[in-house]
């Protein structure tokens, strides 16, 4: 098993295609290992090495999956969303203890005041004309003299913050080997082979791209083509010039290229993927039958999130494997159930707790959240996920919800993915996010938030009289709000906790 980034990437055909994007020549494994070296050099000669963190400012693309990677073999990364402001840059590059910044060579944003407020190093990346994809040079005003240290699979590869929606974010380390472990995951339980190509439109601040798209297909030796970010508008074109066998998206993106399908159906008959991924935010049963029927092709859900490297569990590959509604089998960690409050595992629905190389050996600075969130028992080291569930009989992983998200009107608790379930096969519906609504009396209520598919017609009053026929009184959301689009967050996900403000139904606290 791998331990190291660089571990990921020794190994391959020099020749072989490693990262390519729109209109550019492809960089190979050849070019990526000796990129890794030029890195280190300019890192080194900057002062910057083993131990030192490097957060990162850059568009989606190629140099960003390229950055990672070389970066990460010398130093910590810390990739950070490029559409955060002053403040948000502020708090995360002092909160991260970053010693440098890596932005663009014309970037002029938001990340550069805040850094230069700070003290902080800038170092720019800089795109030489014709490089192939992902090729770049690093320059900076600062020099200094730093030993050269192999970076160990002990020592920390890559520092994210989780999303912080109810309190203060927490920064999630991952060591070199969680990297590369997760890597390993997702490249087995695809079977990913140097054939495979992803199409990448995940952001790549975010665990999702950086590891299923990106990570994984190093591991395999195999190349990722990386799209400027996502747009529906543009995906097909995207994916006829790429060819690629799969790509790995959030639900939301996944219905918005739904949308599209039918007027691309040549595209998608001369492409013919191999699979499609799911996952960061559970797929409806609906969308993934949908999704199959387009592409004539399986639909893999899997279940990742940022404090296990990504991939804790995954629908199987296999022909007829999937099942609708469920995130899979364990897939590189020990998956199992715990007990919500008590410290010990269960038979029976509760909390989704994880153990394996994959997950982070804890929060930074942060004992109390260490102290709720891990646990021993039948020796292992338990991480508590968060997220309530259980194993159906033939041992695949059913999520109920965020346990901060199950709703809990007058001491019932709701799950909102099966009022979501429910409300989305309503023939009119197309998109659906169900959430608390704050209530005097019964504590919470059900609401939901609906998007309608294109040219179909329903009242907030029909979706509520068709959930009425489906579900238990106490479920059906008393308030449905129609809408053309739904917020979502940096990442695309749709976000329950909070909603309810965002759309202005209650007062902000």
């Amino acid at each position: 098993m791998h331990k190291t980034i660089q571990s990921l990437l020794s190994e391959h055909d020099g020749s072989a295609l490693a990262i390519g994007a729109p209109d550019r020549g492809w960089m190979t494994y050849e070019c990526l290992r000796d990129l890794a070296h030029e890195v280190a050099d300019a890192l080194h000669g900057m002062g910057i090495g083993k131990g030192d963190r490097v957060a990162i400012v850059l568009p989606n693309g190629p140099e960003m999956a390229a950055a990672f990677v070389s970066i990460a073999q010398v130093a910590t990364t810390a990739p950070l969303n490029p559409a955060y402001r002053e403040e948000e840059y502020a708090f995360y590059l002092s909160d991260l203890k970053a010693k440098a910044l890596v932005v663009a060579e014309d970037y002029d944003g938001a990340a550069l005041g805040a850094a230069e407020k700070a003290g902080m190093m800038v170092i720019r990346l800089r795109v030489p004309v014709g490089s192939p994809a992902g090729y770049f040079t690093l320059s900076s005003e600062h020099s200094g003299i730093v030993g050269k240290k192999d970076v160990s699979p002990d020592d920390v590869a890559l520092i994210l913050h989780t999303s912080g929606t109810t309190s203060r974010p927490k920064i999630v380390p991952l060591l070199q080997s969680n990297v590369a472990a997760s890597a390993e995951h997702v490249r087995m339980s695809l079977n990913l082979t140097p054939e495979d190509r992803c199409l990448n439109v995940m952001p790549l601040f975010h665990i999702h791209g950086l590891i299923a798209a990106v990570a994984a297909s190093l591991a395999a030796g195999a190349s990722v083509w990386c799209a400027p970010g996502f747009d529906a508008l543009k995906f097909f074109g995207w994916m006829k010039e790429a060819k690629p066998t799969w790509y790995t998206a959030v639900p939301t993106m996944h219905q918005a290229i739904l949308a599209r399908a039918a007027r691309n159906e040549e595209i998608i008959d001369a492409t013919r993927l191999r699979f499609l991924r799911s996952s960061s935010a559970s797929l409806p049963a609906q969308v993934m039958l949908a999704l199959g029927d387009t592409f004539g092709a399986p639909v893999v859900e899997g279940y990742g999130m940022t404090e296990a490297a990504h991939q804790m569990a995954s629908n199987p590959l296999d022909d007829g494997a999937q099942k609708p509604g469920s995130v899979g089998v364990e897939a590189g960690p020990m998956v199992r159930i715990a007990h919500e409050t008590e410290n010990h595992l269960i038979d029976d629905i509760g909390e989704v707790v994880i153990s394996g190389p994959n997950v982070t050996p804890g929060y930074e600075g942060n004992p109390e959240a260490n102290e709720k969130s891990f646990f021993d028992a039948e020796g292992h080291r338990w991480f508590r996920t968060g997220d309530q569930g259980a194993f159906d009989e033939d041992g695949y992983l059913v999520l109920t919800g965020r346990l901060k998200e199950i709703i809990n009107r007058g001491g019932e608790k709701i799950s909102p993915l099966e009022v979501d379930g429910v409300l989305l096969d309503h023939p009119a519906v197309g998109q659906v996010v169900t959430f608390a609504l704050p209530h005097p009396k019964l504590g919470e209520e059900v609401a939901a938030a609906v998007v309608l598919r294109e040219g179909a017609e329903a009242s907030a009053q029909d979706i509520r009289s068709f959930a009425a026929t489906r579900m238990a009184d106490f479920k059906v959301p008393r308030k449905v709000i129609i809408m053309d689009e739904i917020p979502k967050g940096a990442t695309g996900k749709m976000q329950r906790i909070g909603l309810a403000e965002k759309l202005g139904l209650v007062e902000k606290a």
